[in-house]
């Protein structure tokens, strides 16, 4: 079991939420201060630091035009943090290269920062949010198929050495393409993608890559990892190994349950700072009609990231987990064993107001208490024996709440 520690660097200094239309997309910059921003981007880089120093790995990801993340190009931070740090894995999840309208770019930078880090990159790709299309000033149709191909061009970019190729697909072009430098991993880094759907795990597992979901809780979770599993199993003959698959959660440790209840009120920031209108987060194409018609409705759908939450409600769902050393283990034990088992823990350990000390405490509680009892509950069962108990407990059954499903927010 490994945990990449995650934040999303988000610049929480807004004004009443009522006082703006959305966080995402038409936020006016005005609400920034470059010199906050200063010291916030400098703190996040020093809080991956720590964790590299504490043992645990590390994620990093973007967004545009918004102040829920700061950062635009996850390539420049996985740059800083691939010289900086010394034993992390380096998780980027992801490169949208749906809406990057260069996958060539993609490869060289990703291959540059496998070698600066002495080859501890991991690199995700990703479709991309809703709330991303108009930055991007791209038209989300058939979106996925776009991500499918930059993926075969990033791929072939990296395992091939004999001097350059031709690329012709549908949506990219690539002419004497012969990429330096080549990854320090050979034939190339280990790859993730992001699952929103049963049918979606099954180009990942197909390729025998990493699935990682987001904030699906139990409502969701073994539809997409059971999509995924099946999959594997049938194409390659095995059961799919613990490492294909990770699953990101909210997570705050405390020395106390209050101390803890105290700092996951603050980490839920992520959730309840969300504010984005329908015509935000449904670009016409993005969603199949369906799903469409429901966002606009004003229904929406899923158990994802709502506006109006409570930190029980959340713990309750497997969206969030907190508490002691000994609750957070229990309760990530509960929907491992519900989920059938899995080996890359993603862990958003900061988010609005959290500050440094609170936040490395909770780090260092989790590394030092609560991920060694995880790997011994990796070690011990097998990915086939896990799924089998995994179909043995009931299925929990969820009220729909006010939210965008979580499978459609990468």
């Amino acid at each position: 079991m490994r945990t990449f520690w995650f934040t999303e660097d988000c610049y929480p200094d807004l004004p009443n939420a009522d006082s703006y239309e959305s966080i995402r997309v038409d936020l006016p910059s005005s609400h920034f201060d470059p010199v906050r921003g200063h010291e916030l981007y400098n703190w996040y880089l020093d809080l991956w630091g720590h964790a590299d120093e504490m043992g645990l790995d590390i994620m990093n990801n973007e967004h545009h035009q918004t102040a829920t993340c700061m950062v635009p190009a996850a390539p420049l931070m996985l740059a800083i943090l691939a010289r900086e740090t010394k034993k992390a894995r380096l998780l980027i999840l992801g490169n949208p290269i749906g809406n990057r309208r260069q996958p060539i770019r993609v490869a060289e930078e990703m291959a540059m920062i496998d070698v600066i880090s002495k080859g501890r990159l991991e690199c995700g790709f990703v479709r991309g949010v809703p709330y991303e299309a108009a930055p991007a000033n791209m038209i989300p149709y058939r979106g996925t198929e776009r991500v499918w191909e930059a993926h075969d061009l990033i791929m072939k970019c990296w395992t091939t050495h004999d001097g350059p190729f031709n690329f012709e697909g549908r949506w990219f072009h690539g002419r004497q393409v012969n990429v330096w430098p080549r990854p320090y991993q050979q034939p190339h880094p280990p790859v993730w993608v992001t699952m929103g759907s049963r049918g979606s795990g099954h180009m990942v597992a197909k390729h025998r890559h990493v699935g990682a979901v987001f904030l699906a809780g139990y409502s969701r979770i073994r539809e997409l990892f059971d999509g995924y599993r099946e999959a594997y199993l049938e194409m390659h003959g095995e059961h799919a190994p613990f490492d294909r698959l990770g699953y990101l959660a909210l997570i705050y440790v405390g020395d106390t349950e209050a101390t803890a209840r105290e700092g996951a009120q603050k980490l839920l920031w992520y959730m309840t700072a969300n504010k984005v209108p329908p015509h935000w987060a449904s670009p016409p194409g993005y969603f199949p009609p369906s799903i469409a018609a429901r966002v606009l409705s004003g229904r929406r759908i899923g158990s994802g990231i709502p506006l109006e939450v409570t930190l029980d409600d959340q713990r309750e769902r497997g969206n969030v987990f907190f508490g002691t050393p000994d609750q957070v283990y229990e309760q990530i034990r509960e929907f491992w064993e519900y989920s059938g088992g899995f080996g890359n823990m993603l862990m958003m350990g900061q988010a609005g107001f959290l500050g440094e000390k609170d936040t490395l405490r909770s780090m260092k509680l989790y590394a030092e208490e609560v991920l060694p009892r995880l790997k011994a509950l990796e070690a011990s069962t097998t990915p086939a024996e896990a799924w089998e108990k995994s179909k043995a407990i009931p299925q929990r059954e969820f009220a729909t709440q006010d939210s965008v499903s979580a499978d459609f927010v990468r």
